[in-house]
């Protein structure tokens, strides 16, 4: 493992935890050289998972965009790095559960979308409006009273 400060690859392991529901394991780790402190979290890659998009198209399944999407919506936004790893954690989990290995990019987006509500609503709106595409102020008010009604359910 490199550290993220000075890339040495001399790290020690400080701690092992099992994640949430042992899908995963979370290391906090100190580098020899510098003496960073950082987390990892390890989880099993599904090779063989596709993504199954709007057009028809399937693309291989890669973490990293769900990722990416996240913090996008969450930027400068009150959420911490392991808030969002463990947001694309239960995401992954509902699809492997719920599918087998291609993947709907709807169900990824929903799934996303189910998690940040609860989590951040600016970042649930900003999400939203990407995946949905909203090309107004009245989308954007659909938007929020769409919210507002699935929380008063």
């Amino acid at each position: 493992m490199r550290c993220p400060k000075c890339s040495s690859t001399d790290t020690k392991v400080l701690e092992t935890r099992a994640g949430k529901e042992s899908a995963s394991i979370r290391r906090r780790r100190e580098c020899i050289a510098c003496g960073h402190r950082f987390s990892t979290i390890e989880e099993i890659l599904r090779e063989d998972a596709m993504v199954v998009k709007r057009d028809g198209r399937r693309e291989s399944f890669d973490r990293r965009k769900i990722i990416t999407g996240i913090r996008k919506a969450t930027e400068k936004r009150p959420l911490e790095f392991e808030q969002i790893e463990l947001l694309v954690s239960e995401v992954m989990k509902r699809l492997e559960n719920e599918y087998d290995v291609e993947f709907p990019s709807r169900a990824i987006a929903e799934a996303i979308l189910v998690r940040l509500q609860r989590i951040d609503e600016i970042a649930w709106l900003r999400f939203a409006s990407f995946y949905e595409d909203y090309r107004d102020a009245e989308d954007f008010s659909r938007g929020i009273a769409d919210m507002g009604r699935e929380q008063s359910e």
